[in-house]
């Protein structure tokens, strides 16, 4: 996305004369010992590059130098005397200073060349002059006063007038930034004589600091003096006059305006602003969002201009691909992401499936098939507050129930909200109710397992236990990560609770506890290292054996088939993730979707309490440590797909010896 910004902003009159070959300040200042009259400038004597300066106080234009008569002499000495020979070379025997109060000596004698010791040089104690007097604290009324002494070598006097010395700030117009926060820059000034230069500086890094928070527009449009030296300066913020939006043809007006937080007569800020496109380009609805500002010359306040460019936001989709849990799919479906122009989602989704690719023999061999509808309000009834609706059916070779064919059907509603006062907080809840059919899916198979781990086949009937549910599942989300798609920094936590009530004779009531935390460490200048912590546990009730919590598997730990690793009432996980672009590949092609493509390298370790029974009946291990590499390629608007090869590092009976491929879609955790 491209940003404008209009640079008529604020037009500052440069009053600052200096023996500078250019001016860089560029602010309006009125300070009465600065300001100087054109009419008494005298010509420049182009023979000898010597001016000659009356008594005033007029300050030098930035081309001239101070004047050789500005060196004067308790006893005349030839001004040619370095010229003579070295046996009679007059020698700067010792240096004083004069005329200063607040500035130190040493300071002074830091600057100045003329060293004792060194030759005497007329044209080198003119340029210590100026050079005294470029450092801002000092009037032209800078003189040296060459003595001579009884050994035919001379006493170096220079006498300085230090500039009135400045006794305090006033601040005003600083709304968005604390009156403290400016004075830290400014007090460093303070009882020190008044320097044109380390002003402007301090103002520079006043606007540098406005700038840093986001008030780009900011800017210092006045100084003055007070005869006491009392500094006083005028800040103007920046304030926004009108918001317009254009280029939203199907779009409602309101729908834009309500993702545009930045308002008027507020101050403007480039951070909120940022925001706020982002929060357009979320909606899906557009295919470039700009923004312009024109300052109004009438009001002084900041019109700002939203330019939209809509794409087309109804789609018809048909796919074929491959993941772990679906195998090899087709699918087709409908989706708008601006319903009625009004930012609302809809979608629509069919899929048929071959079953989980590269199974093991605990599941069934059949057709998966998965429908589902769903419908998002993004702003319901207020900002930062959404509202969905869904309905599915699944029908599939259950990886949780050995052998089993298990169907879903069901629909829930979801609210969501961001916390006003913590905006990287998100809380939810989502209420629904779902039907779970578990059938049996090759008797003969199963019986045999039983009876060969000496198991009674009454146990079956707990493993296809299944029900009607109402089901209600609260969420809290805390996210600061610089970038969802591809983050580098930045923490992600998710904590949610479901409760499920069995309504039917067949259902048990049960609920269970999960949670999550990620941390995104840059490494380097392009990669970053991905730690993760999870865990989960059952609260109250009886877990059926198709909501148990499972290990292994692409969104688990890697190197293991789905649940290979073993399932049960509670678990803990860890991994530690290495990511980094193609190596060069920046250097070859400055393609975004090539270079967002990253290698990984990964450790995977977990393990699960209170094993299942199909645990029992397949050996698994329910603790793993695998190590593996792979790959992470980020769809827009779909997210990462991830291919990942995991080599199990534990001596664990049910794991492949040779390691294992997963695919996967989304966020691994």
């Amino acid at each position: 996305m491209k940003f404008k910004i209009h640079k008529n902003l604020i037009s500052l009159s440069i009053i600052t004369c200096f023996i500078f070959s250019s001016c860089a300040p560029s602010y309006a200042i009125n300070l009465k010992f600065w300001k100087k009259n054109d009419k008494q400038k005298q010509e420049q004597n182009t023979d000898n590059n010597v001016k000659e300066y009356n008594s005033s106080n007029e300050t030098p234009n930035e081309d001239e130098i101070l004047p050789d008569s500005n060196i004067e002499s308790a006893e005349q000495i030839d001004s040619d005397s370095v010229n003579q020979d070295e046996d009679d070379l007059v020698y700067v025997k010792s240096f004083e200073v004069l005329g200063n109060n607040l500035i130190d000596a040493s300071f002074i004698k830091g600057i100045v060349s003329s060293k004792e010791g060194h030759i005497y040089d007329r044209k080198a104690v003119t340029k210590d002059l100026n050079n005294l007097y470029a450092t801002g604290y000092f009037t032209q009324n800078i003189r040296a006063v060459p003595i001579k002494l009884d050994d035919g070598n001379m006493r170096l006097r220079i006498v300085v007038e230090e500039n009135p010395p400045v006794t305090g700030f006033t601040i005003e117009g600083n709304n968005s930034v604390p009156t403290a926060d400016i004075l830290s820059i400014l007090e460093p000034l303070e009882g020190k004589p008044q320097n044109i230069i380390e002003l402007n500086l301090a103002i520079d890094r006043i606007q540098e600091l406005y700038t840093s928070r986001g008030y780009i527009l900011a800017r210092v449009s006045d100084m003055t003096d007070d005869p006491d030296g009392i500094i006083n300066l005028k800040i103007s913020e920046g304030t926004i006059g009108d918001i317009k939006v254009i280029g939203n043809n199907k779009t409602k007006d309101f729908i834009v305006k309500r993702n545009i937080l930045s308002s008027t007569g507020e101050v403007y800020n480039e951070n909120v602003m940022r925001t706020d496109i982002m929060r357009l380009m979320g909606t899906q609805a557009f295919r470039d969002v700009q923004r312009d500002i024109v300052m109004n010359e009438n009001t002084g306040l900041y019109d700002i201009t939203i330019e939209l460019e809509e794409q087309r936001t109804g789609k018809i989709s048909l796919g074929v691909g491959v993941d772990s849990s679906s195998g090899f799919f087709g699918s087709v479906g409908f989706g708008e992401n601006n319903f009625r122009g009004l930012g609302q989602k809809i979608n629509l989704n069919l899929m048929a499936g071959t079953g989980i690719l590269m199974n093991d023999n605990s599941i069934l061999r059949r057709a998966n098939w998965q429908a589902e509808l769903s419908f998002l309000e993004p702003h319901f009834k207020k900002e930062n507050q959404s509202l969905g609706f869904r309905a599915f059916y699944r029908n599939f070779g259950s990886y949780q129930v050995p052998l089993a064919i298990e169907k879903r059907y069901g629909g829930d509603v979801t609210l969501a909200r961001v916390f006003e006062k913590y905006p990287r907080l998100t809380g939810s809840v989502s209420l629904g109710v779902e039907d779970v059919n578990i059938s049996e899916g090759d008797y003969g198979e199963i019986s045999n397992l039983f009876r060969a781990h000496g198991l009674s086949m009454s146990q079956r009937a707990k493993q296809l236990e299944g029900g009607f549910y109402l089901r209600a599942i609260p969420a809290i989300v805390f996210d600061t990560r610089d970038n969802p798609t591809n983050p580098r920094h930045g923490v992600v936590a998710r904590v949610s609770l479901e409760e499920a009530l069995g309504v039917s004779s067949d259902a048990e009531t049960y609920g269970k506890l999960e949670g999550v935390v990620r941390k995104f460490i840059p490494a380097g200048k392009k990669s970053s290292f991905v730690v993760t912590a999870r865990g989960g546990g059952m609260l109250n009730g009886n877990v059926p054996e198709f909501a148990m919590f499972s290990m292994g598997g692409p969104y688990s730990v890697r190197g293991f088939n789905i649940s290979e690793v073993g399932m049960g009432e509670g678990y803990m996980m860890g991994s530690i993730e290495y990511r980094t672009p193609i190596p060069f590949i920046d250097r070859l092609t400055t393609n975004t979707f090539i270079n967002n493509i990253r290698l990984a390298a990964f450790v995977d370790g977990g393990k699960v309490f209170s094993q299942s029974l199909t645990d029992k009946l397949y050996d698994r291990p329910g603790y793993a440590i695998t190590a593996g590499a792979g790959i992470r390629i980020f769809i827009p608007g779909l997210g990462p797909i991830n291919l990942d090869y995991g080599y199990p590092l534990t001596n664990t009976k049910g794991s492949r010896s040779n390691g294992f491929f997963t695919f996967g879609m989304g966020d691994l955790f």
